[in-house]
C-alpha cells in the first residue's frame, strides 16, 4: 500500500474515492457537463469534465458519442426508495435516511495513519452517528443543518450504533435525487469510470439536451402501449417504478427489433421489383441427375429442390435460405439448381467460407455434373483448377490469369472457392445464379461484392447447417425465403453421444482403440492450435492443444496406429494432403482445431472426441458431432471437459439428449443468449435489445408494426425519421 506525504501527515487515498471526490465537487459546484446546446451526435470531449483521460476510459465500453451515454443502460437498479425512520434501525442492515445534519466535522487519526469525517444526522425521529474514513472532501460538499439523503449500513462501534461510509446526496430545492432516495441505476462500469460518475452525466445531459423528435408511429406506439422516446430514455435511467423501468427498456428494445424489420421488409418488398434472370429447368435433366444417385432424394430434399427451382424461374431475384441440419443433403439440391442454370446457358457461382470446404464442395459437385458436360473451376487463395467437359475424369491446374479469362468469357460454367472470388479482378460474363455455403461466416458487404458482379442480379441461394431459432429467423434473416431440410437420407443412425468425466477418459481411449480395430476412424477437436504459454489454463483447467493431444496420442495412447494432425496455421498443400490421407483410410486419428466444423464428409469415420466441450457452443458441438455418423455404421460423440460448472452440465446434458440441431438452437439461446449468434453483431444491436430476441411475441409485434406502416407508406415519405434510418442500415447492411 502507497501513502501520499504531505506536511502534517500520511494519507491513503483509493482511486474509487477520489473519483467520488471528483464527482462530488463537481455537483458541489453545480458545474453543467453538457456546456452548449447539444445532440445525439455531439462528441462526448465536448461535455466539460471529459478530457482525454476519460475520453479513453468511456471508448473501452463503446461510449464516444451523447448518444452512446445515453443508451449506455442501467444493468439494474437499486432499490432506496424507502425512507425508514431513524428509530426504526437495526444493526447490520442498509438504509436509506432522509433528514438534516447536525454537525460535520473531520480529524486526523495518527495511530491508523488516515483521516476520518464524523457528523450526526437527525429526523423527527431521533439521531444517528455518521462516520466516514479516508473522505476528507465529505466536510467540504456537507454542512451544517444541510437536507440530505445518506445510504449506508448500520454498524456498531465503540462508541455505539453508526452510519458508515454512507452515500450522500443533498435534497435538491426542485426535490430531484438521483444517487439515494429513489430506485438508483446501477451501469456496467470500467476503472475509473464510477455508476455515480454516470448518473451524473446522464442526469445533466437529459436536462440540457436539445428536444429529440419520435421516430416511431405515434398510432403504433399508443396502440402496443409503447412510451414514447422523452419519456422513456428518462424513465430508463431514472424510474418512477420498476414497472417503469421495464416499459422503457422494451420501448428501446422494440425500436430496435422494429428498425430491422422495416428494413429486411422493406428489401423483400424492393427485390421483389427487381428485374432479374428467368431460369426455366427441364425435369428430365433433374431426373438424369437423380437417376444415377447412389441413394434416393428424401421427401424434404424433393420438396426444397422445386421450391429453389421454382423461384429462379420467377424474372425477380430469389432470395433463399436452404437451413438443413448436419448430413441432410443440401449439397445435392444445390447442384440441381446449379445444373439448371448452367443447362440454360448461364454461369454459377458457389462460395464456401474454408479451402477445405471449397475444395470439398470441387469434388463432389464435379462429381456430380461433369457428365452433363461443363466446365467447373476452382478458386482459392493460393490454388486453381479447372475441369473441362472434355477431361471429365481428370483435374486440370491452369494459371490464375487463364482461370479468370475462362470466367470472364463465360467458357466456365460453374466457379467454385473462397473469398478469392469476391476479388475485383474476378469477372463474369452471364452470371445467373450465386450459392454461398455457410452464409453468416461471411459479412454482408462480401456477400453484395458477389451479388454486383453482373448487370442484372442473379438469384442468391444461401445454405447453412447452423439451424436458427425462430426469433432470429423473423428478425435477422426476415428477407430471406426459409427452406428447411428436417430430414436426414435413410439408413442414417444417430450418433450415440456421451459425457466423459475425467475419470473415464482410459476407458474412451479403449473403446475407440476398439473401433478402429474394426477399421473405422477418429476425430479429435481441440480448442487451440497451441498454448500461449508452457501450462496455459482458464479458471484452473488446462486448455488442450491439437499440437499437445497430437504428440501425446501418438506416442503414448495410440503408438501402433496412424495419428495425424490438421490446423490452420498449415498451408493449403499440407491442409489437402492430409485431408486426403484421412478420406483415404491412411490414417486413424485425426487431431484438428475446428476447422473441420463444416463440410467435411468422412464416411468412415465412427467416433468424434471433443476436448474442453466448455469452449464451444452448442450449435458448434452438433456440428462437429456431424462428422461422424454419415454411413451405416453406428457412430459416437464423446464431450470431455475436465471439472465443467453447472451451466456446462447443462448445455452438454442437452447435447446428449437431443438429436435434432433445431432443437438445440432453441436451447443454445436460451443458455448462452442471442449475442454468441452469428449474424448478429453486423446490425449493431446494443446487448439490451440483443436480450429481447428471446421474446418472440415482441419480435412478432416489432414484424406486424412494421408490416402495418409499409402497408400505408411503402416509401416512408411520411416518416423522414424511419427513411433516415432505413438509409444508413441499407449504407451498412446493403446485400444486393
Amino acid at each position: 500500500m502507497k501513502f501520499k506525504r504531505n506536511a502534517l501527515h500520511y494519507s491513503y487515498v483509493p482511486v474509487a474515492q477520489r473519483i467520488e471526490r471528483l464527482v462530488a465537487d463537481q455537483e458541489a459546484a453545480g458545474s453543467n457537463p453538457a456546456g452548449d446546446a447539444m445532440n445525439l451526435s455531439t462528441p462526448i470531449t465536448q461535455l466539460a469534465g471529459v478530457g482525454p483521460i476519460y475520453e479513453k476510459r468511456l471508448k473501452k465500453i463503446g461510449i464516444t458519442t451523447v448518444r452512446d451515454l445515453l443508451f449506455h443502460f442501467p444493468r439494474d437498479y437499486q432499490d432506496f426508495s424507502k425512507i425508514t425512520p431513524i428509530s426504526k434501525v437495526r444493526e447490520g442492515e442498509t438504509y436509506c435516511f432522509k433528514g438534516r445534519i447536525l454537525d460535520i466535522k473531520s480529524r486526523r487519526s495518527w495511530k491508523r495513519r488516515m483521516s476520518i469525517a464524523e457528523g450526526m444526522l437527525e429526523d423527527k425521529t431521533g439521531t444517528i452517528r455518521l462516520l466516514w474514513f479516508n473522505q476528507p472532501y465529505v466536510t467540504t460538499n456537507l454542512h451544517k443543518n444541510d437536507e440530505v439523503f445518506l445510504v449506508g449500513k448500520v454498524q456498531r462501534s465503540k462508541s455505539g450504533i453508526v452510519l458508515s461510509s454512507p452515500s450522500y446526496e443533498k435534497v435538491d430545492k426542485e426535490g430531484e435525487h438521483i444517487h439515494v432516495g429513489r430506485l438508483v441505476p446501477i451501469y456496467p462500469e470500467t476503472a475509473g469510470v464510477s455508476s455515480r460518475w454516470i448518473r451524473y452525466m446522464v442526469k445533466r445531459i437529459l436536462d440540457n439536451l436539445d428536444a429529440i423528435p419520435e421516430t416511431l408511429p405515434k398510432e403504433m406506439l399508443k396502440k402496443r402501449d409503447i412510451p414514447e422516446f422523452q419519456n422513456a430514455i428518462r424513465q430508463v435511467h431514472f424510474p418512477d417504478s420498476k414497472k417503469q423501468a421495464q416499459s422503457a427498456k422494451k420501448r428501446f428494445a422494440f425500436e430496435e427489433l422494429f428498425h430491422i424489420m422495416l428494413f429486411v421488409l422493406t428489401e423483400r418488398r424492393r427485390l421483389a421489383e427487381v428485374k432479374a434472370i428467368s431460369i426455366s429447368f427441364s425435369p428430365k435433366i433433374m431426373k438424369r441427375l437423380t437417376d444415377k444417385l447412389p441413394y434416393d432424394l428424401t421427401d424434404a430434399q424433393k420438396k426444397a429442390a422445386w421450391h429453389i427451382l421454382k423461384d429462379i424461374e420467377k424474372p425477380r431475384p430469389m432470395n433463399r435460405l436452404l437451413e438443413g441440419d448436419v448430413g441432410s443433403g443440401k449439397t445435392i439440391v444445390a447442384a440441381m439448381a446449379s445444373l439448371a442454370a448452367i443447362r440454360a446457358g448461364y454461369q454459377v457461382a458457389i462460395l464456401a467460407p474454408t479451402e477445405i470446404l471449397a475444395k470439398q464442395h470441387f469434388r463432389t459437385i464435379s462429381q456430380l455434373l461433369t457428365r452433363f458436360r461443363m466446365d467447373i473451376g476452382l478458386l482459392t487463395g493460393k490454388e486453381d483448377k479447372f475441369i473441362s467437359r472434355k477431361l471429365p475424369d481428370d483435374t486440370i491446374e491452369i494459371s490464375r490469369k487463364k482461370l479468370l479469362e475462362r470466367a470472364k468469357d463465360g467458357s466456365i460454367n460453374l466457379l467454385i472457392g473462397t473469398h478469392a472470388i469476391i476479388q475485383d479482378n474476378v469477372k463474369f460474363a452471364n452470371l445467373a445464379l450465386v450459392i454461398v455455403d455457410e452464409q453468416h461466416r461471411f459479412g454482408v458487404q462480401q456477400r453484395a461484392k458477389l451479388l454486383h458482379k453482373t448487370s442484372l442480379i442473379p438469384h442468391l441461394l444461401s445454405m447453412t447447417a447452423t439451424p436458427i431459432p425462430r426469433t432470429l429467423a423473423l428478425s435477422i434473416y426476415g428477407d430471406l425465403d426459409l427452406t428447411v431440410l428436417d430430414e436426414l437420407p435413410k439408413g442414417r443412425k444417430n450418433v450415440k453421444t456421451s459425457i466423459v468425466p475425467p475419470q473415464e477418459r482410459e476407458n474412451a481411449y479403449k473403446f475407440m482403440a476398439k473401433e478402429i480395430e474394426k477399421g473405422r476412424q477418429v476425430f479429435v477437436i481441440c480448442p487451440r492450435i497451441e498454448a500461449k504459454t508452457d501450462k496455459e489454463t482458464e479458471d484452473g483447467k488446462i486448455i488442450r492443444t491439437v499440437q499437445e493431444e497430437h504428440k501425446k496420442l501418438e506416442e503414448e495412447i495410440f503408438p501402433d496406429y496412424n495419428v495425424d494432425m490438421l490446423h490452420g496455421k498449415m498451408t493449403p498443400k499440407e491442409k489437402e494432403s492430409i485431408m486426403q490421407k484421412f478420406k483415404r483410410g491412411k490414417t486413424d486419428v485425426l487431431v484438428s482445431t475446428s476447422v473441420v466444423e463444416v463440410g467435411v464428409d468422412i464416411p468412415n469415420a465412427s467416433v468424434m472426441l471433443i476436448e474442453g466441450v466448455e469452449h464451444f457452443g452448442l450449435a458448434q458441438l452438433h456440428q462437429f458431432r456431424g462428422r461422424v455418423g454419415r454411413a451405416e455404421y453406428q457412430s459416437y460423440c464423446f464431450l470431455f471437459c475436465d471439472s465443467p460448472s453447472q451451466a456446462t452440465r447443462k448445455r452438454l446434458q442437452a447435447l446428449a439428449t437431443s438429436t435434432s440441431g433445431f432443437e438445440l438452437a432453441e436451447q443454445d439461446l436460451k443458455i448462452r443468449g442471442p449475442g454468441d449468434f452469428t449474424g448478429l453483431k453486423q446490425w449493431g444491436m446494443p446487448d439490451f435489445a440483443m436480450t429481447q430476441l428471446l421474446d418472440l411475441k415482441l419480435v412478432e409485434e416489432a414484424r406486424e408494426a412494421a408490416n402495418e406502416v409499409l402497408e400505408k407508406d411503402l416509401e416512408l415519405k411520411k416518416h423522414p425519421g424511419l427513411k433516415k434510418r432505413m438509409t444508413e442500415l441499407r449504407e451498412k447492411l446493403h446485400l444486393e
